[in-house]
């Protein structure tokens, strides 16, 4: 007998599933309700499309029932919303959302796919304003005609994450003025703050107004009141202050939910009913590498899962290990990429960790048009693991946090990263490529080579009383040094020592732009008998950007 499998939701996960079944099992019945009115769409592609830069609305369209039911043989009912589950009876009941009919449906097998749904604070008068969120066609459909038929001059983007930040670029690219609000000390919560700079000072060249540390307390007559007092006049505005679990239906159900509303999974993506699978944006995740649950909405992720899921109810055991949290974004000139855990994570879990900073060049500094990439690699302090890892930079970003994804995944270690034998050409990378670069910096660390200032060490009071040594240029130090540091450039250094302490046990910090002078000068002086000395991670660049 043939397995009646329904599908509540489409998209990544479940649309996912459904052509996995298919390929596993020609003869099972397989139902997609869908809510909205696109079965599978590129929803990562929505904000591109609002500007222009995707012109032709059909080409996020990935499937459609047409060319599902065609191909695969899967019947898909759009705008149709599932209302209730009987566990007992094995039943759903279904509403037409365009007449309003019921109906009941029988399966043997129920995958849950309904997403999440769109943050919008309660905040007073906020149904009295142009006020959008973006998820989904239907969304991106309102925006643009709103725009095309009211032209307005001024938004504002309330969150400043992934989605939101492609926002806030496709509406620039309008010639729309942006204001973006976040509540916290930084965009991109993600991110560490020394690697959030970067990108909110490209925003800021870009024309966006950046309100940190602020958030919208009220809206009246077309303005935003904020919590600092300033009040912001806009004619759109658009939230993106992430999303919370679709988990309502599963809730009524009785089925165990967890963190943040999310609904509980095994390896195999089986709820805690046996014939009820859930997958996608709703689900609870075991994060990879520090191995707690939490709730990490992805399309990757997603459209895995979905494949498991069918594997699973076919008879092949799959499991899903778990999600890194890898992410890209492309925020004008720049590219913000990230896997695995920040470092504020890592700190909350108490594992022991290094970290190195590096700004390598994206290619061979003598062919033309190298950029510069700034790099923060995280990795276990005893075994040397590759725990996360963070980029931003004009090109080469994807390749290097890819190359570090990959690597967390093989449970490769910072000294690993040494022995990777990447492509090399001029116009692509260097023959030490960056990864191999955090792989040798790594290791120095480890060894006790290179042991490591960080940037915020210097706010600390035991950093007070050692000696802080620049041994970049005097033009380098003229444009900007750090205060109270003496400038010994590094190829004098020997034939200047005498101007450094005679106490070989006092402390001395040493920094230059990126790094490298600065452990060329910790290991001449560690020769020289000093005992502590302290290289400063990532050099000036970085304590620069801790500086925002």
């Amino acid at each position: 007998m043939s397995k009646k499998v329904l599908i509540v939701g489409g998209v990544a996960g479940g649309a996912s599933a459904a052509a996995r079944l298919r390929r596993l099992d020609e003869n099972a019945e397989i139902t997609i309700f869908e809510r909205g009115g696109s079965v599978s769409f590129a929803n990562c592609g929505l904000p591109y499309h609002i500007s222009g830069v995707i012109p032709n609305r059909n080409n996020l369209l990935l499937q459609t029932p047409e060319s599902l039911y065609r191909r695969f043989r899967i019947n898909v009912k759009i705008q149709h919303e599932v209302t209730s589950i009987d566990r007992q009876k094995k039943q759903i009941t279904v509403k037409n959302l365009n007449t309003g009919e019921q109906l009941i449906e029988d399966y043997d097998v129920l995958i849950l796919s309904p997403g999440a749904n769109a943050i919008v604070p309660p905040i007073p008068g906020i149904d009295s304003i142009n006020c959008f969120t973006l998820r989904n066609m239907e969304d991106t459909d309102i925006i643009i005609s709103y725009i095309k038929k009211n032209k307005p001059q001024k938004a504002l983007i309330i969150g400043c994450g992934l989605i939101g930040l492609e926002i806030i670029e496709n509406l620039i690219n309008l010639g729309i003025d942006v204001t973006a609000v976040a509540r916290n000390t930084q965009i991109m919560s993600a991110l560490d703050y020394e690697m959030a700079v970067p990108i909110q000072r490209h925003l800021r060249e870009n024309g966006v107004k950046l309100l940190l540390k602020n958030e919208v307390e009220a809206f009246e007559k077309g303005e935003a009141v904020m919590r600092t007092g300033e009040n912001i006049p806009f004619d759109l505005v658009i939230m993106s202050l992430g999303v919370v679990p679709n988990s309502k239906l599963a809730k009524e159900a009785g089925l165990d939910i967890g963190v943040q509303g999310t609904i509980v999974v095994d390896d195999h993506m089986k709820t805690s009913d046996d014939n009820i699978y859930a997958v996608g944006d709703v689900v609870q995740v075991r994060d990879f590498v520090t191995g707690q649950f939490g709730f990490k909405p992805l399309a990757g992720p997603a459209n895995k899962q979905g494949r498991y899921a069918a594997d699973n109810i076919c008879g092949i055991p799959s499991v899903y290990k778990g999600t890194l949290g890898s992410a890209i974004a492309k925020v004008f000139d720049l590219s913000v990429g990230l896997t695995g855990v920040n470092e504020k994570t890592i700190k909350k879990a108490e594992i022991p960790y290094y970290v190195c900073w590096l700004h390598p060049a994206s290619h061979a500094t003598y062919y033309p048009g190298a950029k510069i990439i700034t790099f923060k690699v995280i990795f276990h302090k005893e075994t040397g693991l590759i725990l996360g890892a963070q980029a931003v930079g004009e090109e080469g970003v994807d390749k290097r946090i890819d190359v570090l994804s990959t690597a967390i995944r093989a449970g490769m270690t910072i000294r690993d990263l040494q022995d990777l034998e990447l492509t090399y050409a001029p116009p692509f990378s260097s023959a030490k490529d960056p990864i191999n670069m955090a792989g040798y910096i790594g290791a120095n660390i480890m060894d006790g080579y290179n042991p490591l200032l960080h940037w915020e060490d210097l706010d600390k009071p035991d950093y007070e009383g050692g000696l802080l040594l620049d041994v970049r240029t005097p033009g380098e130090y003229a444009e900007g040094n750090i205060k109270g540091s003496l400038n010994v450039q590094l190829d004098e250094l020997r034939e200047r020592m005498k101007e450094l302490p005679e106490d070989k046990e006092k402390n001395i910090y040493v920094y230059c732009r990126v790094g490298l002078r600065g452990y060329i000068a910790t290991r001449i002086l560690q020769q020289y008998g000093y005992k502590n000395v302290y290289n400063l991670g990532g050099g000036w660049l970085t304590y620069d950007y801790s500086q925002d």
